[in-house]
Protein backbone atom coordinates (compact mmCIF):
# COMPACT_ATOMS: atom_id res chain seq x y z
CA UNK A 1 0.00 0.00 0.00
CA UNK A 2 1.74 3.10 -1.07
CA UNK A 3 0.06 6.51 0.22
CA UNK A 4 0.77 9.97 -1.47
CA UNK A 5 2.84 11.87 0.70
CA UNK A 6 1.75 14.77 -1.30
CA UNK A 7 -2.07 14.83 -0.32
CA UNK A 8 -2.85 11.97 2.03
CA UNK A 9 -2.09 12.98 5.82
CA UNK A 10 1.48 11.36 7.10
CA UNK A 11 0.92 9.98 10.38
CA UNK A 12 3.66 9.76 12.97
CA UNK A 13 4.09 7.31 15.85
CA UNK A 14 5.38 8.93 18.92
CA UNK A 15 5.48 8.47 22.23
CA UNK A 16 3.54 10.99 24.60
CA UNK A 17 6.38 12.37 26.84
CA UNK A 18 6.41 16.17 26.83
CA UNK A 19 10.01 15.29 25.02
CA UNK A 20 8.81 13.10 22.47
CA UNK A 21 6.11 15.39 21.54
CA UNK A 22 8.55 18.16 21.10
CA UNK A 23 10.54 16.05 18.53
CA UNK A 24 7.23 14.71 16.66
CA UNK A 25 6.13 18.15 16.40
CA UNK A 26 9.93 19.23 15.12
CA UNK A 27 9.51 16.96 12.59
CA UNK A 28 5.78 17.55 11.65
CA UNK A 29 6.75 21.18 11.23
CA UNK A 30 9.82 20.80 8.76
CA UNK A 31 7.54 18.59 7.00
CA UNK A 32 4.82 21.00 6.80
CA UNK A 33 6.93 23.45 5.60
CA UNK A 34 7.90 21.18 2.57
CA UNK A 35 3.81 20.86 2.10
CA UNK A 36 3.18 17.68 3.63
CA UNK A 37 -0.24 16.82 5.57
CA UNK A 38 1.17 15.81 8.82
CA UNK A 39 -0.69 14.40 11.97
CA UNK A 40 0.62 12.49 15.18
CA UNK A 41 -0.76 9.22 16.96
CA UNK A 42 0.68 9.87 20.53
CA UNK A 43 1.08 6.19 21.92
CA UNK A 44 2.30 5.12 25.29
CA UNK A 45 4.83 2.24 25.20
CA UNK A 46 6.09 -0.48 27.56
CA UNK A 47 9.45 1.26 28.58
CA UNK A 48 7.18 4.50 29.37
CA UNK A 49 4.77 2.34 31.57
CA UNK A 50 7.67 0.08 33.65
CA UNK A 51 9.07 2.42 36.11
CA UNK A 52 10.35 0.73 38.75
CA UNK A 53 13.20 -1.49 37.27
CA UNK A 54 16.09 0.08 34.94
CA UNK A 55 15.57 -0.42 31.71
CA UNK A 56 18.69 -3.19 31.29
CA UNK A 57 16.52 -5.27 33.70
CA UNK A 58 13.34 -5.35 31.64
CA UNK A 59 14.63 -5.54 28.03
CA UNK A 60 16.34 -2.45 27.19
CA UNK A 61 15.53 0.60 25.29
CA UNK A 62 13.79 -1.43 22.51
CA UNK A 63 10.74 -0.72 24.75
CA UNK A 64 10.45 2.75 23.90
CA UNK A 65 10.32 1.86 20.23
CA UNK A 66 8.08 -1.55 19.95
CA UNK A 67 4.56 -0.65 19.58
CA UNK A 68 5.33 2.66 17.66
CA UNK A 69 6.45 -0.30 14.63
CA UNK A 70 3.27 -2.55 15.48
CA UNK A 71 1.89 1.26 14.15
CA UNK A 72 3.73 1.44 11.37
CA UNK A 73 3.16 -2.39 10.62
CA UNK A 74 -0.36 -2.06 10.74
CA UNK A 75 -0.45 1.33 8.69
CA UNK A 76 -1.92 3.30 11.70
CA UNK A 77 1.26 5.58 11.41
CA UNK A 78 3.46 5.75 8.16
CA UNK A 79 6.56 6.80 10.49
CA UNK A 80 8.20 7.35 13.99
CA UNK A 81 10.36 9.48 15.31
CA UNK A 82 12.98 8.40 17.49
CA UNK A 83 15.77 9.73 20.23
CA UNK A 84 19.00 7.60 18.33
CA UNK A 85 20.12 6.59 21.78
CA UNK A 86 16.47 4.58 22.27
CA UNK A 87 16.60 2.76 18.91
CA UNK A 88 18.72 -0.32 19.31
CA UNK A 89 21.24 -1.31 16.77
CA UNK A 90 19.52 -3.76 14.50
CA UNK A 91 16.67 -3.03 13.09
CA UNK A 92 13.72 -5.32 12.91
CA UNK A 93 13.12 -7.16 9.24
CA UNK A 94 11.00 -4.87 7.21
CA UNK A 95 12.17 -1.80 9.26
CA UNK A 96 14.85 1.05 8.43
CA UNK A 97 16.16 4.54 9.47
CA UNK A 98 15.38 6.35 6.77
CA UNK A 99 16.86 9.87 8.26
CA UNK A 100 18.92 11.08 10.41
CA UNK A 101 18.70 14.40 11.57
CA UNK A 102 20.85 17.88 12.93
CA UNK A 103 22.39 16.61 16.25
CA UNK A 104 21.72 18.97 19.10
CA UNK A 105 24.35 19.01 22.02
CA UNK A 106 25.08 15.56 22.81
CA UNK A 107 26.71 15.95 25.65
CA UNK A 108 26.02 15.24 29.34
CA UNK A 109 23.78 17.93 31.87
CA UNK A 110 24.59 17.97 35.84
CA UNK A 111 21.80 19.14 37.45
CA UNK A 112 21.37 19.82 41.16
CA UNK A 113 19.98 22.32 43.10
CA UNK A 114 22.10 22.82 45.50
CA UNK A 115 25.37 21.97 43.73
CA UNK A 116 27.55 23.72 40.54
CA UNK A 117 29.57 20.75 39.89
CA UNK A 118 30.44 17.05 40.02
CA UNK A 119 33.49 17.63 41.56
CA UNK A 120 31.14 20.28 44.24
CA UNK A 121 29.29 17.25 45.73
CA UNK A 122 30.13 15.83 49.13
CA UNK A 123 31.79 12.87 49.65
CA UNK A 124 28.81 10.23 49.37
CA UNK A 125 26.62 12.10 47.76
CA UNK A 126 23.64 10.49 46.14
CA UNK A 127 23.48 10.76 42.07
CA UNK A 128 20.42 9.62 39.96
CA UNK A 129 20.27 8.00 36.80
CA UNK A 130 19.38 4.64 35.33
CA UNK A 131 22.37 4.91 32.45
CA UNK A 132 24.55 2.05 32.93
CA UNK A 133 27.21 4.02 30.82
CA UNK A 134 26.77 7.13 33.24
CA UNK A 135 27.28 4.71 36.03
CA UNK A 136 30.20 3.36 35.42
CA UNK A 137 31.91 6.98 34.12
CA UNK A 138 30.49 8.64 36.97
CA UNK A 139 31.88 5.99 39.39
CA UNK A 140 35.14 6.10 37.53
CA UNK A 141 35.43 9.98 38.11
CA UNK A 142 33.83 9.76 41.92
CA UNK A 143 34.20 6.45 43.61
CA UNK A 144 32.78 7.63 46.57
CA UNK A 145 29.40 8.56 45.06
CA UNK A 146 26.31 6.36 45.82
CA UNK A 147 24.70 6.25 42.03
CA UNK A 148 21.19 5.26 42.34
CA UNK A 149 18.79 4.55 40.20
CA UNK A 150 16.22 7.31 38.41
CA UNK A 151 13.45 6.29 36.17
CA UNK A 152 10.86 8.13 34.25
CA UNK A 153 10.34 10.92 31.47
CA UNK A 154 12.11 14.14 32.04
CA UNK A 155 9.35 16.18 34.24
CA UNK A 156 9.21 12.89 36.49
CA UNK A 157 13.30 12.96 36.95
CA UNK A 158 13.22 16.77 37.68
CA UNK A 159 10.19 16.21 40.22
CA UNK A 160 12.26 13.13 41.56
CA UNK A 161 15.14 15.58 42.32
CA UNK A 162 12.96 18.71 43.50
CA UNK A 163 11.63 16.08 46.39
CA UNK A 164 14.95 15.19 48.02
CA UNK A 165 15.69 11.84 46.56
CA UNK A 166 19.18 13.16 45.19
CA UNK A 167 21.35 15.46 45.32
CA UNK A 168 21.79 15.90 41.82
CA UNK A 169 20.85 13.91 38.50
CA UNK A 170 22.91 13.16 35.31
CA UNK A 171 20.52 14.01 32.25
CA UNK A 172 21.12 14.47 28.37
CA UNK A 173 21.85 18.51 27.50
CA UNK A 174 19.84 17.89 24.40
CA UNK A 175 16.45 16.97 25.88
CA UNK A 176 16.81 20.16 28.82
CA UNK A 177 17.51 22.56 25.41
CA UNK A 178 14.56 21.02 23.18
CA UNK A 179 11.93 21.72 26.34
CA UNK A 180 13.68 25.00 27.25
CA UNK A 181 15.02 24.22 30.43
CA UNK A 182 18.54 25.55 30.05
CA UNK A 183 18.53 26.81 33.24
CA UNK A 184 18.20 23.31 35.11
CA UNK A 185 21.80 22.77 33.70
CA UNK A 186 24.62 23.72 36.33
CA UNK A 187 27.12 21.96 34.17
CA UNK A 188 27.82 20.12 30.95
CA UNK A 189 30.39 17.54 31.51
CA UNK A 190 32.92 17.56 28.78
CA UNK A 191 32.62 14.86 26.01
CA UNK A 192 35.83 13.31 27.23
CA UNK A 193 35.35 13.16 30.86
CA UNK A 194 31.70 12.17 30.29
CA UNK A 195 31.75 10.07 27.09
CA UNK A 196 28.00 10.44 25.42
CA UNK A 197 26.17 7.79 24.42
CA UNK A 198 26.00 6.45 20.92
CA UNK A 199 23.37 8.45 18.88
CA UNK A 200 22.77 10.69 22.39
CA UNK A 201 21.01 13.93 20.86
CA UNK A 202 20.35 12.74 17.51
CA UNK A 203 16.60 12.16 16.15
CA UNK A 204 15.98 9.29 13.46
CA UNK A 205 12.88 8.66 11.31
CA UNK A 206 12.01 5.17 11.30
CA UNK A 207 9.88 3.40 8.27
CA UNK A 208 8.72 0.74 6.99
CA UNK A 209 11.61 -0.74 4.10
CA UNK A 210 8.69 -0.65 1.53
CA UNK A 211 8.14 2.32 1.18
CA UNK A 212 10.83 4.22 -0.90
CA UNK A 213 8.29 7.39 -1.14
CA UNK A 214 8.42 8.43 2.48
CA UNK A 215 12.18 7.96 2.14
CA UNK A 216 12.47 10.33 -0.78
CA UNK A 217 10.27 12.66 1.56
CA UNK A 218 12.29 12.64 4.63
CA UNK A 219 15.40 12.81 2.23
CA UNK A 220 15.66 16.83 2.52
CA UNK A 221 15.73 16.52 6.57
CA UNK A 222 18.67 14.56 6.77
CA UNK A 223 22.15 16.12 7.77
CA UNK A 224 25.01 13.73 6.42
CA UNK A 225 27.63 14.87 9.08
CA UNK A 226 25.30 13.85 11.95
CA UNK A 227 24.54 10.73 10.07
CA UNK A 228 28.04 9.80 9.78
CA UNK A 229 28.79 10.37 13.67
CA UNK A 230 26.23 8.02 14.79
CA UNK A 231 26.57 5.31 12.16
CA UNK A 232 30.20 5.20 13.94
CA UNK A 233 29.25 5.31 17.13
CA UNK A 234 26.05 2.59 17.03
CA UNK A 235 29.16 0.52 15.13
CA UNK A 236 31.13 0.23 18.37
CA UNK A 237 27.51 -0.45 20.71
CA UNK A 238 27.04 -3.33 18.05
CA UNK A 239 30.10 -4.94 18.37
CA UNK A 240 29.50 -4.51 21.51
CA UNK A 241 26.07 -6.71 22.06
CA UNK A 242 24.04 -3.52 20.81
CA UNK A 243 21.64 -3.47 24.10
CA UNK A 244 21.28 -0.91 26.95
CA UNK A 245 22.47 -3.21 29.16
CA UNK A 246 25.94 -2.68 27.88
CA UNK A 247 27.69 -0.30 30.23
CA UNK A 248 29.29 1.37 26.83
CA UNK A 249 29.95 5.25 25.62
CA UNK A 250 30.86 6.07 22.02
CA UNK A 251 31.21 9.99 20.66
CA UNK A 252 32.32 10.46 17.71
CA UNK A 253 33.43 13.84 16.40
CA UNK A 254 33.73 14.71 12.31
CA UNK A 255 36.26 17.51 11.00
CA UNK A 256 35.83 17.68 7.38
CA UNK A 257 36.64 14.12 6.00
CA UNK A 258 38.58 13.41 9.10
CA UNK A 259 36.37 11.16 12.45
CA UNK A 260 37.77 10.90 15.96
CA UNK A 261 35.89 7.80 17.67
CA UNK A 262 36.36 7.79 21.84
CA UNK A 263 34.65 4.85 23.34
CA UNK A 264 34.41 3.59 26.52
CA UNK A 265 33.31 0.57 28.51
CA UNK A 266 33.09 -0.04 31.94
CA UNK A 267 32.42 -2.34 34.72
CA UNK A 268 29.11 -2.26 36.66
CA UNK A 269 30.30 -3.97 39.57
CA UNK A 270 33.59 -1.84 39.93
CA UNK A 271 35.79 -4.49 39.66
CA UNK A 272 37.74 -3.99 36.25
CA UNK A 273 38.88 -0.69 35.00
CA UNK A 274 37.26 1.54 32.37
CA UNK A 275 38.52 0.66 29.33
CA UNK A 276 39.29 3.94 26.82
CA UNK A 277 39.84 3.59 23.45
CA UNK A 278 40.38 6.60 20.63
CA UNK A 279 40.94 5.52 16.78
CA UNK A 280 40.59 8.24 13.81
CA UNK A 281 39.83 7.72 9.70
CA UNK A 282 39.01 9.04 6.99
CA UNK A 283 34.93 8.80 6.84
CA UNK A 284 32.98 10.29 3.85
CA UNK A 285 30.27 7.13 3.68
CA UNK A 286 28.59 5.45 6.49
CA UNK A 287 30.25 2.14 5.39
CA UNK A 288 33.46 3.39 6.44
CA UNK A 289 31.76 5.16 9.54
CA UNK A 290 30.83 1.77 10.13
CA UNK A 291 34.40 0.38 9.76
CA UNK A 292 35.61 2.65 12.51
CA UNK A 293 32.82 1.81 14.82
CA UNK A 294 33.94 -1.99 14.39
CA UNK A 295 37.62 -1.22 14.60
CA UNK A 296 37.02 0.05 17.96
CA UNK A 297 35.03 -1.95 19.30
CA UNK A 298 37.47 -4.69 18.57
CA UNK A 299 40.18 -2.76 20.20
CA UNK A 300 37.78 -2.56 23.57
CA UNK A 301 37.26 -6.11 23.68
CA UNK A 302 41.00 -6.52 23.35
CA UNK A 303 41.71 -3.64 26.25
CA UNK A 304 39.42 -6.17 28.14
CA UNK A 305 36.17 -4.82 27.80
CA UNK A 306 33.26 -7.90 27.69
CA UNK A 307 30.73 -8.55 24.93
CA UNK A 308 26.91 -8.25 26.31
CA UNK A 309 25.46 -11.65 24.62
CA UNK A 310 22.53 -10.55 22.46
Amino acid sequence: MTVDTSSSPLVIATRESRLALWQAEHVQALLRARGHTVELLGMTTKGDQILDRTLSKVGGKGLFVKELEVALEEGRAHIAVHSLKDVPMDMPEGFALACVMEREDPRDAFVSPQYASLDALPQGAVVGTSSLRRQVLLQALRPDLKIEPLRGNLDTRLRKLDAGQYDAIVLAAAGLKRLGLHERIRTIFDEKQMIPAAGQGALGIEIRTDRKDLAEALAPLAHMPTWLRVAAERAVSRGMGGSCSVPLAAHAVLDGTQMQLDAAWGDPEGVQPLVRVQQSATVTTLAQAEALGAAVAAQLQANGAKVQPH
